[in-house]
């Protein structure tokens, strides 16, 4: 019996895996011939446990951007901000090893930073469909890599190097030793390192909203270069056959002399840096040490625990003295830096009773306590402080009913939130219910219906324009509630002359009562309910060493404002993308140990609208069409060697999750914010594992 952290995962994929799986609701176990790479699961598809290491990833997109429901917008290094059905990091749930990630540092940049080669797996819940995770969207539980999948037979020591040489992104490299050091204790030590480079736009020319090129550029982007720092210690201890204790410390830096704004393009970083007469590029560190401590045990047959225990330090610091060079701009020159800490504990169980019918409890609680810091040093010897913290809590119970080829999963939640911020001082707490039903008159065939209801608090200020110092308060912001509906089936069998064909989809509706939007004039305010529609849909064929996937997805947001806020009504999430298509075609020779590999994401127009927080002159999105190819050949067991080209024909575009459209400030005029993604890059990757 394995701990099932989604429901809604495990609904799709008891339709699409082998009968027997089907049959327990089981998710398979990872093949222990896979020494290296990430699994990526999702709820909205089903992908098998097949390992890309062949994509070459670099940036978080490389591994999701082809999962339906799912983008990552920010093609900076520190802009790294992943979306679900349109909704950005902040109303998802997101953890590394089970700390939670979910601190409001910038604007400016997302809320994860994590290097893509440090991940043993990707666990993604599209939409909240269960009491088990909190949040509005989903949650990204990501796993970095343990000793105990990287040693096979009876080797008791191995290592590994691997370096990266790419023609317009950067170089990598990294070194990984682990153990099994007597019978009970496994060690992993990790290091990576990126030197990044500023990239080539698609067509090799950086253009504004006109369609021109900009005077002065190159066709490069200007504020990416930096180098980055990735290490992991990670202790495995089993005590018995049953008790796992693991002990992990990561310690994440990136610096470089970056753009003041990494999520928009260079376009607006050039009007703003003329008109102002400052710097283009600004010196920057953010590094994050993550400490956790997970515990996982079985008790008899019937019992599974895990337990994490974690605290998460967050710092971005940027020397803002260049304001000095322009006089008019002085008092404005600073060293800044915004610290956050989340502390706290996850627990998470299951137990199986009964026979006839039998009832699978699911029960745990999570405590996260939020602490943020914000300083400014300014050059005239003034300094500017302040600080906020919050304590987000819930304990949960769930039990899946099944009685023959019927499951009923009713659940609760209770949630307790205490903000303690500049904008609003209070507690709010509510009790929230979930309710699925599973059909399966098939061993192949699954059909789901959910309906659970949402609850989030209110966010804590953004950390580095002053964790609150600068904000206006507001005593009636309330939570925000409502829920989300789903209907989904999934298949999975041996037909049509496959080895597996699996097709299914998901239709869903979330209703967000009393939508925050944070720049409601004159504060932040709920502003009316949001309600976001859609669907996912897949179709995969696997027969011999070929591979087939075909994915597409929509979501949909529709403001409906309340009165006072009437500018905002039919107003859209701004991270809103068109209708989505992605294509995924695998082809292994296993005789010669070499794999194929070719994806393609087609994203549709989104035509001009209102939206919050978008563009204000114009925010009409263009669509765009990128294709990767990629093959890996490994001639010796040690040695695998890897090349791709990404966006093969050299698109220029940028993603629809990302800053785009035009808008116009009253101090700096009319501005692109086109966040430029890279034009055409090819990779080579050699690894060598001792």
């Amino acid at each position: 019996m394995k701990i099932k952290t989604s429901y809604c995962a495990a609904a799709v994929l008891l339709g699409a895996v082998a009968n027997g799986y089907a049959q327990s609701g089981e998710q398979p176990e990872i093949e222990q011939m896979v020494v290296w790479g990430t699994e990526v699961r999702a709820s909205s598809v089903y992908m098998d446990t097949a390992d890309i290491t062949i994509r070459q990833a670099d940036h978080i997109s490389d591994l999701l951007r082809t999962i339906p429901g799912v983008d990552v917008g920010g093609a900076h290094s520190m802009n790294q901000r992943i979306t679900i059905r349109s909704m950005d990091d902040k109303d998802l749930r997101i953890s590394i090893d089970g700390a939670n990630q979910n601190t409001y540092m910038y604007h400016h940049m997302g809320n994860l930073q994590i290097h893509a080669d440090i991940l043993k797996s990707v666990d993604i819940d599209v939409g909240t469909n269960s009491v088990i995770n909190g949040g509005l969207g989903g949650a990204v539980r990501f796993e970095t890599k343990e000793a105990k999948d990287l040693l096979s037979g009876n080797d008791r020591f191995g290592a590994r190097l691997e370096g990266t040489v790419s023609d317009n992104s950067g170089d990598s490299y990294s070194a990984t030793a682990y153990a099994q050091l007597g019978s009970k204790v496994d060690l992993l030590a990790y290091y990576n390192h990126v030197d990044r480079d500023n990239y080539e736009v698609g067509g090799g020319e950086i253009k504004d909203a006109n369609g021109d090129v900009i005077p002065g550029t190159d066709g490069k982007v200007r504020g990416l270069k930096g180098d980055l720092d990735d290490a992991l210690i990670k202790v495995g201890i089993d005590f018995t056959p049953s008790q796992r204790l693991e002990i992990g410390y990561e310690s994440y830096k990136d610096e470089g002399n970056y753009s003041y704004r990494p999520d928009m393009g260079l376009a607006t970083d050039l009007a703003i840096t003329e008109s102002l007469g400052v710097p283009l590029l600004w010196p920057t560190e953010f590094t994050r040490d993550t400490y956790t401590l997970n515990y996982d045990a079985s008790i008899g047959s019937h019992t599974q625990i895990k337990a994490a225990v974690f605290r998460n330090e967050s710092s971005l610091w940027r020397d803002e003295l260049g304001y000095a060079q322009n006089p008019a701009y002085e008092t404005w020159a600073a060293v800044v830096e915004g610290d956050a800490e989340n502390t706290g504990v996850n627990l998470l169980a299951e137990t199986l009773i009964g026979s006839g019918v039998t009832h699978t409890l699911t029960y745990g609680l999570e405590i996260t306590e939020y602490d943020t810091q914000y300083t400014a040093t300014y050059l005239s010897g003034a300094v500017d402080s302040a600080g906020e913290e919050a304590t987000d809590s819930a304990v949960f119970i769930q039990d899946r009913i099944e009685l023959g080829q019927f499951a009923l999963i009713p659940g609760l939640r209770y949630n307790d939130y205490d903000l303690n911020s500049a904008v609003v001082d209070k507690r709010y707490d509510d009790v929230t219910g979930a309710l699925a039903l599973e059909f399966q008159p098939t061993d192949s065939l699954l059909f789901r219906l959910s309906g659970t209801e949402l609850f989030k608090g209110p966010d804590i200020s953004e950390v580095f324009v002053g964790a609150g110092l600068f904000e206006d308060p507001n005593p009636e912001l309330e939570a925000e509630g409502g829920r989300n509906d789903e209907l989904s089936f999934a298949y999975g069998d041996a037909v049509l002359g496959a080895d597996q064909f699996s097709v299914g989809a998901t239709l869903f509706r979330t209703e967000i009562e009393g939508y925050i939007y944070q720049y409601a004039s004159p504060v932040m305010d709920n502003v009316g309910d949001m309600e976001i529609t859609g669907g996912e849909a897949y179709i995969g064929y696997d027969i011999g060493g070929l591979s087939a996937l075909l994915t597409y997805s929509d979501a949909e947001s529709e403001l409906d404002a309340y009165a006072g806020y009437e500018q905002f009504e039919g107003a859209r999430i701004d991270r809103q993308q068109g209708d989505t298509w992605s294509l995924n075609l695998g082809y292994e020779f296993a005789s010669i140990d070499l794999k194929l590999h070719y994806d393609a994401l087609l994203v549709g127009d989104v035509a001009a609208g209102p939206d919050l927080d978008g563009a204000t002159l114009e925010n009409a999105k263009d669509g765009y069409t990128v294709h990767n190819i990629s093959l890996q050949w490994q001639p010796l067991d040690s040695l695998q060697l890897t090349a791709g080209v990404d966006n093969l024909f050299d698109e220029f575009y940028a993603s629809q999750s990302s800053r785009t459209g035009t808008s116009f400030h009253p101090r700096f005029g009319q501005l692109y914010l086109m966040d430029y993604e890279p034009g055409r890059n090819i990779k080579a990757t050699v690894s060598y594992r001792f």
